[in-house]
């Protein structure tokens, strides 16, 4: 007897070219089935409601650590069996971690991809986590994370998340720490697992060339007898997490063995679908993206000053920051180069932006937004996200909420995020002994 609850509109909504179902499979489990017919292709995602902000100090890093062991092996499925049958299946399959969740995928031909469900299923509910492998893979981990802090972008990154996002569980680096991921035990990542790899804290998302009631049946049989002793509702109360405090400048300042100034800028911005977070968007497309851009004709063509400039907007559940990327040209006054981003920020607050410009911005987020939706599996990313981070239906309002940003609205949001006395300046420079191969040139 099959007891999925149908929670499907009389009409199924249009996304991307896709029709957009969903139900409630007898565990609790919520599943997603996008049904486009433009490729025969089917993507496959299974998402949790778990990654970095989820964690202890103590326990920081244990999501990602996870997602590795997550390809470890079941008793059904030994270590390397989902790689390989992939392969063998002709399809890729992948997985990452955020501060917000995690998501695993796999991309096969639409006359097989049922497997996918299978072994995502299974290791749902079977993952070994092997001692021996445990420490193997414990190693990978380590050297990912000295390769991290081996990247002068990465390091001066990490510098800059912990200021901007203070006693916030944000200001952890997902990867975790050195001496977090050293301590951690294979029952610490069980305690984990068992809590957060559950039907109730995960959503599936089906996406691409399928038949709806045959993907629900699927995902039914493959999901839905599995026992959730937490049904849908979190297993105990997670500790309050403080929010983030940023409310003065904090300057940093470091070195690197190379010739490079390296400057980031950031600000607190927006929760992921807020208003904010979409006023920000049409700001990083007005001030980064293209020749066109404010910050790269005045920095790069203009006044020389840069080699590069970028912008990012990184909305998440909780909390958000606003980025400023800039490489400065070798010789370049560095504090020039400072004081003109500085400049074109308050402009966004004090001076409203030209209709024109404001609609090229939306009309490049737009044609951005439609070339990645092309793709089955970015399809099924985009209603992943936000069915765990928000609701699934409101990716279907991305165009209405970016449309109604106005020359206004965007001048109030700025002010009042974009303060220059509420931000973060980092400086990465040369260390001595580059400065000392530099003046022997």
């Amino acid at each position: 007897m099959n007891t999925m609850t149908d929670t499907m509109h009389a009409e199924a909504p249009i996304f991307c070219g896709a029709t957009i179902h969903e139900r409630t499979l007898s565990n609790g489990m919520k599943a997603l089935v996008a049904e486009r017919h433009a490729d025969p292709v089917v993507a496959v995602m299974c998402w949790y409601g778990v990654g970095g902000r989820h964690e202890t100090a103590n326990g920081s890093g244990v999501s990602h650590f996870l997602e590795h062991m997550m390809f470890k092996g079941t008793p059904a499925h030994g270590k390397g069996a989902i790689d390989l049958e992939t392969t063998v299946l002709g399809g890729s399959n992948n997985a990452f971690t955020t501060p917000d969740h995690t998501a695993y995928w796999f991309e096969f031909a639409s006359d097989r991809w049922t497997r996918a469900l299978e072994l995502e299923a299974d290791r749902m509910q079977h993952l070994l986590l092997d001692p021996e492998e445990f420490a193997s893979e414990k190693q990978v981990v380590l050297e990912e994370l000295s390769m991290g802090l081996d990247d002068p972008w990465r390091a001066l990154s990490r510098r800059v998340g912990e200021a901007l996002f203070g006693r916030h569980p944000y200001a952890r680096p997902v990867i975790g720490y050195r001496d977090t991921v050293e301590r951690m035990t294979p029952e610490d990542m069980r305690a984990h697992y068992e809590r957060f790899y559950r039907p109730g804290n995960a959503t599936l998302v089906i996406a691409g060339d399928v038949d709806v009631e045959e993907a629900f049946a699927e995902a039914e049989l493959h999901f839905g007898g599995i026992v959730d002793p937490h049904g849908t509702s979190e297993p105990a109360a997670m500790a309050p997490r403080p929010s983030p405090d940023l409310d003065s400048v904090v300057r940093i300042e470091s070195t690197w063995d190379d010739h490079a100034h390296r400057l980031i800028m950031a600000w607190p911005g927006g929760t992921f679908g807020s208003d904010e977070d979409f006023a920000l968007d049409v700001v990083v497309t007005m001030l980064t993206s293209g020749k066109l851009s404010r910050l790269y004709r005045r920095l790069v063509v203009g006044e020389a000053l840069a080699t590069s400039v970028s912008a990012n907007n990184d909305a998440r559940a909780e909390a958000g920051g606003f980025w400023i990327y800039a490489e400065a040209v070798e010789g370049a006054d560095t504090a020039a180069l400072e004081a003109a981003i500085e400049e074109e920020v308050e402009r966004l607050a004090t001076e409203p932006v030209a209709e024109e410009e404001l609609a090229r911005a939306k009309k490049l987020l737009a044609a951005s937004e439609a070339f990645e939706s092309e793709t089955t599996t970015e399809l099924a990313e985009t209603l992943g996200e936000y069915a765990t981070d928000l609701d699934w239906r409101d990716a279907l309002d991305v165009t209405r909420r970016r449309d109604a940003v106005t020359a206004v609205s965007l001048q109030e949001i700025c002010a009042r995020l974009l303060d220059p006395g509420r931000r973060v300046v980092a400086w990465s420079r040369p260390d001595a002994s580059a400065r000392e191969q530099e003046g022997d040139a």
